[in-house]
């Protein structure tokens, strides 16, 4: 009797469970994600836009005239160990890095959605690529 009842209680705490997982799963239609991938892209155009203009420094120097089409950014192994900033740190950092020493520029704060476009804009470059976090 004894065993029926730890088995009905285990039986029962698993389908609470399982309930309460599938409750908080998030839904969403067709039109959910045609919006979302619109507006995800119209940050990657401004990411684009921001890449290509020499007012994101002080110089005249572009992401671009470096990185053609993101080119040698790899994205996909950060955060990582970069020697010119001696720590790990994220992707968004050494983008900080960049404009602050090649374009002699200012830095963005993470939360500046320029700063946020560069990277959607980055990232949308390298799609399809498999995440490496910590290579060189």
């Amino acid at each position: 009797m004894e065993r029926i009842n730890k088995f009905g209680l285990i039986f029962l705490f698993m389908t609470v469970a399982g309930a309460a997982a599938t409750a908080i799963a998030d839904e969403f239609s067709q039109q959910d994600l045609t919006r979302w991938e619109s507006e995800y892209l119209s940050v990657v155009k401004q990411g684009r836009q921001a890449f290509t203009d020499p007012e994101l420094g002080s110089n005249g120097v572009t992401c671009a005239q470096c990185h053609p089409n993101a080119a040698n950014t790899h994205p996909e192994t950060y955060p990582k160990f970069q020697k010119q900033l001696g720590r790990v740190v994220p992707i968004w950092e050494m983008i900080n890095w960049c404009i602050r020493n090649p374009l002699e520029g200012k830095s963005l704060e993470a939360s500046d959605p320029r700063l946020v476009a560069l990277q959607a804009y980055i990232y949308y470059e390298r799609r399809g690529v498999k995440l490496d976090p910590g290579k060189h």
